[in-house]
């Protein structure tokens, strides 16, 4: 039985209420707060998220606790599935009509170019929503974001490779993200990939298993600027 659209509302209300307590507001809003919950049918709930790359973390980091919340809020919940949302056509419009008389910023077409600028099929989709821009720098990662823009904007880099490390929600995905894209804005034919660690040794193990190291190698030879994340 799908449940009223109302009493979704009010519950989800409240799971984010729990969620934005539980983790911190700096976090809750890295990854949480564009999540929306789609519906509740037969103890499935569906959530809304606006990248594949947000519903992997959501899955890695989140899900478990969001289905518990979720659990009590709806008492014959079984499972919670995560789903990319589909972009509106109307609503892509909109944002190119406030870049001056219809046409895209330049920052976005770069962005968009550099989305879909050829990386292979072993590379994870960069997050549009993370570059230097909209960075909150603070005490704690100051050093951080002044190192990421001297690899950015770097033709040569003196210090690699550059670890970012800290807790979780303090930006280290955020800054990743934004140093493949300020890249690629500056030249989108440097190969930028962006992969997790889990990823990563995945192929690794299989390039050993099927004694194909030497296509592992050509891989990655190729690439001018390797990023791995959750190490």
């Amino acid at each position: 039985m799908s449940e009223d659209l109302s009493a979704c509302g009010a519950a989800w209300g409240r799971v984010r209420d729990r969620l934005r307590a539980e983790i911190g507001d700096a976090e809750f809003k890295s990854w949480l707060s564009p999540l929306d919950l789609c519906t509740v049918d037969g103890g499935k709930a569906v959530i809304g998220v606006p990248t594949r790359f947000m519903g992997d973390w959501v899955r890695r980091h989140y899900l478990d606790r969001i289905t518990a919340l979720l659990g009590q809020e709806f008492k014959d919940l079984c499972s919670v599935e995560i789903m990319v949302k589909k972009a509106s056509s109307n609503r892509s419009q909109g944002v190119q009509a406030t870049n001056g008389g219809g046409a895209p910023s330049p920052s976005r077409t770069g962005r968009r170019r550099a989305a879909e600028a050829p990386d292979g099929d072993f590379g994870a989709p960069l997050d549009p929503r993370f570059t230097f821009d909209n960075f909150v720098i603070g005490k704690s990662n100051e050093f951080a974001h002044a190192a990421a823009r001297r690899v950015a904007e770097a033709n040569q880099v003196h210090f690699n490779p550059l670890f970012l490390y800290g807790g979780v929600g303090l930006g280290k995905t955020h800054l990743m993200h934004a140093i493949a894209w300020h890249i690629r804005e500056r030249d989108p034919s440097r190969r930028v990939i962006y992969l997790s660690a889990e990823k990563f040794m995945y192929q690794f193990i299989r390039a050993l298993r099927y004694q194909d190291t030497m296509t592992f190698k050509e891989q990655f030879r190729s690439v001018d600027v390797l990023m791995i994340d959750d190490v």
